[in-house]
């Protein structure tokens, strides 16, 4: 039955936003009517410096470190490190997990500081076509936040 509660307070989350994993760290937590965290980032962007509110957030990066008894993965973006759990119970997630591997991760952030983290609810592989990915994604994140609301 709890997972029937956990499931329903998923489905309320807005759509996950693209986000760096800098962003997470230098942001603020904040608690919703319902006391749900959330977090809020900076936008990136030459326009309009307002901030975003995000609790479910779409990152891409390297495997620098897995650690499947922790039920963790250690992951490297532009701009430093961050640390997802729940790997185990992430469909497909589990053949992306080798060090070097360039993956996406979407999932809902558990704490932002020191080191982001956030509670996988998708993975998946992008290594073959790692050049392209890496060397777009900082533009589809600005892309994306400067037109969200």
């Amino acid at each position: 039955m709890m997972g029937a509660s956990v499931l329903c307070a998923e489905k309320t989350r807005s759509p996950p936003v693209k986000v760096l994993s800098s962003q997470l760290r230098e942001g603020k937590e904040c608690q919703t009517s319902s006391g749900r965290s959330e977090y809020i980032i900076r936008r990136l962007g030459a326009g309009e410096r307002s901030s975003l509110q995000v609790s479910m957030v779409w990152m891409q990066g390297t495997v620098l470190e897995v650690q499947p008894d922790h039920n963790t993965v250690l992951i490297l973006d532009e701009t430093g490190n961050f640390l997802v759990s729940g790997i185990n119970s992430v469909p497909k997630g589990k053949p992306c997990l080798n060090p070097g591997k360039y993956v996406m991760v979407m999932g809902v952030i558990q704490s932002h500081n020191p080191e982001p983290v956030l509670r996988a609810v998708k993975m998946a592989d992008l290594s073959e076509n790692a050049l392209i990915h890496r060397k777009n994604w900082i533009y589809e994140v600005e892309d994306l936040q400067q037109i969200l609301p």
